[in-house]
């Protein structure tokens, strides 16, 4: 079998090691210039993307923005999994509000705005306090402005000015003190039977994901079926095949719906090492109609991103239960570099074993990692 994904960056690079052991042959499409590369050595291929389209069992995505009329070539071959409208749904925040709101799943206040002088509605109907987010394009934190005043709505419009709001609108969201960050991940097949993750807790700065803590600590059985219940909806309502993640608020006993994800996602890295079948190998299985694997917890996991740095010490993997996934990329500020997992058979074994970790680690480079030990 041949599986051919759109976007050639890491979780292509984990699709291609999870598909060895399925014996399925994953190759990846670079959609800046339309080349057809192997996934981890980045070599490319001397077959056209016309070629690898035709010969590909299955196609895929890695992430949601890709080039439309790509999207729109994969369609028509009926080999394109999940669809373009789930694919399209995750890469335009309208799209995605607009389901929520058919599908009558909790999210956060909102208004779509095509004209600047419609913030001032925005503030009169939500309050002061506002994230503004670009409808495409947003991501790990760009395209996004928060204004906490009135105050700053003037300076906020010349900051917006240039913007072309009547192509890419803006969705403007009430602040709300939310208690913690989750995510909920599954997976769905062609037949719509469903396995589902549990929620993972999800540590961020300045946008980006950096811990994410799986099972979530203090976890009730309600909650878990209120994620549940949610994923179950979106993937059917979308008649879903794949990986599908959802990000979530947590306020009081309730969750909100952040941003969907249709795809593999950073927080459900957890599970390559911390679940009975990791949300790769599942993504395939979905995708190439074999029978989804099990997700149960193998313990408790953490996935601590590496962003923007390389220097550190490899010691760390001397640390039990402790892996690292290196994603051979050149160093940039904000890049994500690869990523370390962690396995205890407890929350305050992991808690000890993160504290250690940071011992190994720039501490710069991992801002949030000694509070999230010291909170499980």
């Amino acid at each position: 079998m041949q599986v051919l994904v759109y976007g050639a960056g890491q979780l292509a690079r984990m699709m291609y090691l999870a598909g060895a052991p399925l014996g399925t042959e994953v190759w990846a499409v670079d959609v800046a210039n339309e080349t057809v590369v192997h996934p981890v050595s980045k070599v490319i291929s001397d077959r056209t993307l016309a070629q690898a389209i035709d010969t590909a069992d299955v196609l895929t995505v890695e992430f949601e923005h890709v080039p439309e009329h790509l999207l729109a070539e994969a369609d028509k071959t009926g080999k394109l999994y999940p669809s373009m409208e789930a694919i399209l749904v995750g890469a335009d925040r309208v799209k995605e509000k607009n389901l929520l709101t058919s599908l009558n799943i909790p999210n956060c206040p909102y208004k779509v705005v095509t004209d600047l002088n419609e913030l001032d509605d925005c503030v009169a109907e939500l309050g002061e306090s506002l994230i503004i987010k670009a409808s495409r394009d947003g991501y790990d934190g760009y395209g996004q402005w928060r204004m906490k005043s009135a105050t700053e709505l003037d300076s906020l419009k010349q900051a917006l000015a240039n913007l072309d709001l009547n192509t890419v609108p803006l969705v403007v969201e009430q602040c709300l003190e939310f208690d913690r960050e989750l995510s909920i991940i599954g997976a769905r097949n062609q037949d719509g039977q469903t396995v589902i993750y549990p929620l993972a807790q999800n540590r961020h700065h300045e946008g980006q994901l950096h811990v994410s803590i799986a099972p979530a600590p203090r976890m009730s059985d309600a909650l878990q079926a209120q994620a549940d219940k949610i994923f179950e909806t979106l993937a059917n309502g979308l008649q879903y095949t794949g990986v599908l993640a959802v990000e979530l608020f947590q306020v009081g006993n309730e969750l909100l719906v952040n941003e969907i994800a249709p795809r593999v996602h950073n927080s459900g890295h957890w599970t390559l090492h911390g679940a009975d079948t990791d949300q790769f190998d599942n993504h395939l299985r979905a995708i190439l109609g074999l029978a989804l694997g099990s997700t149960r917890p193998l313990g408790v996991s953490a996935m601590v991103n590496i962003i923007g740095c390389s220097s550190f010490s490899r010691d760390l993997l001397s640390l039990p239960g402790c892996h690292m996934h290196w994603y051979g990329k050149s160093v940039r500020e904000k890049r994500k570099m690869g990523h370390i997992n962690v396995l205890a058979e407890s929350t305050l074994a992991l808690g000890s074993t993160l504290e250690k970790l940071s011992q190994f680690l720039p501490l710069e480079h991992f801002p949030v990692l000694l509070s999230e030990a010291e909170d499980i």
